[in-house]
């Protein structure tokens, strides 16, 4: 049973990585052996996280500075890690934004600044790596998608959209990829404490109607989606694929 969630010697890609959600999937992995690739905007962030995971976990770990509205930017960051590790056996498109407003209110170019973030890139970074795990003949892509995948949100409509998108594509990588051995799943988080919900946590009523709506009675924390992550990862995995996991304490089975 060990060997099944066996990660040594593997090599994951975390877009958005240095932080939140990200951060909590990049230390599940490398506590079961994983080299790590951190990807993100914010160079100082990257560094902490890089040196924090290194100093823990004993693994090989490189940051990589790249701005996910870029192609040529992500082909970089494909480029560099197989320039350090010569293989990746994990993608986690991690990366997201969101902004909170009403749909009346939105600018288009924040509509198209979150979806490009949020679903766009998620479709560049997985055809970056699909070559190099197809010749592999294996791989792992690990989506991360939201509760708002699956509700609507009269404040996020630009992120529901987005999110609703990465299930779908998900589902279209899945069944594309499996003939070449690649797993490709969304893991689906409920309400998780980190920087980009800050706005919605900040707010008494909706911080007690989040708290109200989950049995399990609390937030989320970020490291509380590794466990699925890994998972997700790894052999236990190899005949799961397609799939959108819930990981939200019951909010989505609350009625």
């Amino acid at each position: 049973m060990e060997n099944m969630f066996e990660l040594k010697g593997k090599v994951a890609i975390v877009t958005g990585g240095n932080g939140g959600i990200g951060k909590g999937i990049v230390r599940g992995l490398a506590a079961l052996g994983c080299d790590i690739v951190v990807a993100a905007r914010n160079k100082a962030k990257i560094d902490t996280a890089v040196n924090e995971v290194k100093k823990e976990f004993n693994v090989k770990v490189l940051g990589v500075q790249v701005d996910m509205n870029r192609e040529e930017q992500i082909k970089a960051l494909v480029a560099k890690s197989m320039d350090r590790f010569n293989r990746i056996d994990i993608l986690v498109n991690n990366a997201g934004t969101g902004i909170l407003k009403r749909p009346e209110d939105y600018e288009t170019s924040e509509w198209d600044e979150i979806l490009s973030i949020n679903l766009r890139s998620v479709f560049i970074c997985s055809k970056a790596v699909y070559p190099v795990m197809k010749q592999a003949g294996a791989g792992k892509i690990i989506n991360i998608g939201s509760m708002l995948s699956i509700f609507g949100g009269s404040e996020l409509a630009a992120y529901g959209a987005s999110k609703g998108g990465v299930v779908q594509l998900t589902k279209s990588l899945a069944v594309a990829w499996a003939p070449d051995n690649i797993q490709v799943n969304a893991l689906l988080p409920g309400w998780i404490e980190t920087d980009l919900v800050t706005q919605v946590k900040d707010v008494p009523e909706f911080d007690a109607a989040i708290i109200a709506r989950t049995p399990a009675n609390r937030w989320g924390m970020p490291d509380e989606l590794a466990g699925a992550a890994v998972f997700l990862a790894s052999p236990a995995s190899n005949f799961v694929t397609g799939t959108a996991l819930p990981v939200d304490g019951g909010y989505s089975v609350m009625v």
